[in-house]
Formats: structure tokens, sequence, C-alpha cells
């Protein structure tokens, strides 16, 4: 993209030549000139549109990579997490299909957490969220769908001595995201790119997202055989989907 928008320039500055357009002063006849003539100057009119028009669509190829790229990178260390889950435990983590994907069972089981068996209640190893059994229990097992409790568990001595393991060591904060469930925060994983169009950030906030979540559906109707791992982009009005199927962004329509 970068050479072609370094090409038409040039492309356009021989055209210019080749019209003996000549735009420096000890060019200029010095007798008898009578400045361009119309069709002249609409040439280069319309030269200099093209080139503002290359400009702002090199401009916007490159914002547009200031998106992708970090959330393709945040996707795949999902993607390896998952896959470093599988070998721990030989299943991944389950989804529910009565629920949206977005609002998923990731950040609870990556992050792995302690089950405190007196108060009933989970806490993620990094401190961030602690949710109750019941209200785990509720959220994630809406329309029958059987969840269980958290595979990824340290659990109190009266249970047993299952030791959980952060698969998401380097986990920022800005990687954490909630999704109200009534009065119950549940944390997500969620892109640190944000939207990152705002009109999408105030639709997924209405929808209780305080993010943009990663979706996840397990097992995957694209990957069937592992799971369907994707985030949506809106940029520039435009919905932007990376995922685990395919390495290139799909446009959606």
């Amino acid at each position: 993209m970068v050479m072609t928008a370094i090409i038409r320039p040039i492309f356009a500055v021989q055209i210019l030549d080749k019209l003996n357009i000549r735009l420096m002063k000890n060019n200029f006849p010095r007798q008898g000139y009578s400045g361009f003539t119309l069709i002249e100057l609409l040439v280069v009119i319309a030269i200099i549109g093209v080139l503002a028009g290359l400009g702002l669509s090199v401009t916007g190829g490159v914002k547009r990579q200031q998106y992708l790229k970090p959330a393709r990178a945040e996707l795949d260390q999902i993607a390896t997490a998952l896959d470093n889950f599988k070998a721990q435990y030989g299943v991944y983590p389950p989804s529910n299909p009565n629920l949206t994907p977005a609002l998923n069972t990731l950040y609870y089981e990556l992050s792995g957490v302690t089950h405190n068996l007196a108060s009933q209640t989970y806490t993620t190893l990094d401190r961030s969220y602690t949710i109750s059994d019941g209200s785990y229990a509720a959220t994630f097992t809406a329309g029958g769908a059987s969840i269980g409790g958290i595979i990824n568990c340290t659990k109190g001595s009266a249970e047993d001595g299952t030791a959980a393991k952060d698969f998401l060591p380097s986990l920022r904060q800005n990687r954490i995201g909630t999704e109200t469930n009534g009065t119950t925060l549940i944390g997500i994983l969620v892109t640190s790119v944000g939207g990152p169009d705002q009109r999408y950030m105030a639709a997924l906030a209405a929808a209780g997202f305080s993010g943009n979540p990663f979706r996840y559906v397990y097992p995957g109707t694209n990957n069937p055989s592992s799971y369907d791992l994707w985030i949506d982009l809106s940029i520039s009005g435009k919905t932007n989907r990376i995922s685990n199927w395919t390495r290139q962004p799909q446009i959606l329509p």
C-alpha cells in the first residue's frame, strides 16, 4: 500500500511534465505569456484532488492497522492460553449456547480462581474479582445449560488440592472489562483498543458491557473440533472481524 502511494504521485508528476505545465518562474516565456489555459488549470486541480484522495486512503489504512494489529495480538494470546488450558485439563473452557458469545467464562477459567468453601465464593488469582457460587451458576447456566463450577480452580482443603494456574500472567487491567448481569458484575476479557468507534462502544455499554468483549463458543461452528474465538471492531463505521478461523480481517456487511 505504501509503495503504491509513492508510485502514484511520481506518475502524476510525469503527467504534469508531459503536459508542459511550467510551474517554475524561470521556465516561463518572457514575452507573450498569457498564463495557464482553462484546460491546464482543470488538469492540475484534478491531479491535486487525486493525490489528496490517495493521501487520505493511505492515512485511513494506517489508522485501521493501528487497531487491527494489537487486537490480533491479543486474540492470539488468548488462543495460546486456551491451548495451554486444554493441555492441562484435557478440555477447553465450557460455553453456554443460550448466552451471547460475548458473555463467557474465559476470564475466570484462564486467569484461574480460588474457591472459598466457607463463603461459597470464587476469587480470581489476580484478586480483581470475587463472585459467589450462586451468581456464577445463575449467570452461566441460563436456559438450563450445564456449565458446572470453574475448572481452573484452587479449592479448599475440605475439597481437593487442585492448584489453579494463571494462563494469562501478563494480562493488563485494560484487558479486563465487566458485564452487568442484574446486580452482579461479571469479569470478561476485552480488547485494549476499545470499539474503537464511540457509537459502537455506546451500544456495548447499553447492553451492559464496560469494554469490547472477545466472543467465544465451544465447540465452534467454524472450528467444530475446537472453539471459535473472535473480536469485532467498528472502524469508521465498518465492522472488522478478527477471528481464529482466518488470519485476514473480515469486513462484515
